[in-house]
């Protein structure tokens, strides 16, 4: 398969073989769930606020942006459905706190934004936005964006409007997503250079 402005990063592995092609996405899918619940439970406890830190948003706008809109959003949907059966997969999920109970917890509302920020980076990919390092910088804060708005929504529909909301869900975590949007907006470019040159 030729690479063009249209594919995103993982379709130049597919085949030309209709069968085959779908077991590629199978398999690829499998890959990003489990990169995904791996990531989630890579946390940090923050002092006093109920949310986490851990690198599930990280891993989420790279399948997005790898994957493209259409494969991000099945892997991130079978993700939270292996979650909603009871799977441990989320970040602070344990025997105890688990599947939907959990789902609708303090971490619920980045997990809607899961979502979101998946179809939109994968949209952003599938327009050839990951080559250049400043289109790929602005699509990963856009889909930061659209994790932290319903994260933090949920946050305050579930503890009141009283509470220090942006301080739980927002501030702690602005340095580290910061320095997982510079990661990440470097390896998307440098990734498809290193392929150009490989195809010649």
């Amino acid at each position: 398969m030729s690479i063009n402005k249209h594919s995103v990063l993982v379709e130049p592995w597919g085949t030309s073989i209709d069968l085959n092609r779908n077991l590629v996405r199978i398999g690829w899918l499998a890959i990003g769930v489990l990169f995904l619940a791996a990531a989630s439970k890579m946390t940090i406890a923050v002092p006093g606020s109920p949310v986490g830190m851990n690198l599930g948003t990280f891993a989420v706008l790279t399948i997005g942006a790898a994957y493209g809109p259409r494969l991000g959003l099945s892997t991130v949907l079978a993700y939270l459905i292996v979650g909603a059966i009871g799977f441990d997969v989320f970040q602070s999920s344990y025997a105890d706190l688990n599947g939907i109970a959990y789902m609708t917890g303090s971490t619920g509302g980045y997990l809607m934004g899961y979502v979101l920020a998946t179809c939109a980076i994968g949209y952003a990919a599938r327009l050839g936005l990951d080559r250049q390092m400043v289109s790929m910088a602005a699509a990963m804060f856009v889909g930061n964006v659209l994790i932290y708005i319903p994260g933090i929504v949920w946050l305050g529909v579930l503890y009141g409007w009283d509470k220090p909301i942006l301080a739980w869900g927002l501030t702690p975590f602005v340095f580290g997503d910061a320095i997982k949007l510079v990661l990440a907006t470097i390896l998307f470019p440098t990734t498809w250079k290193l392929i150009g040159q490989a195809r010649g």
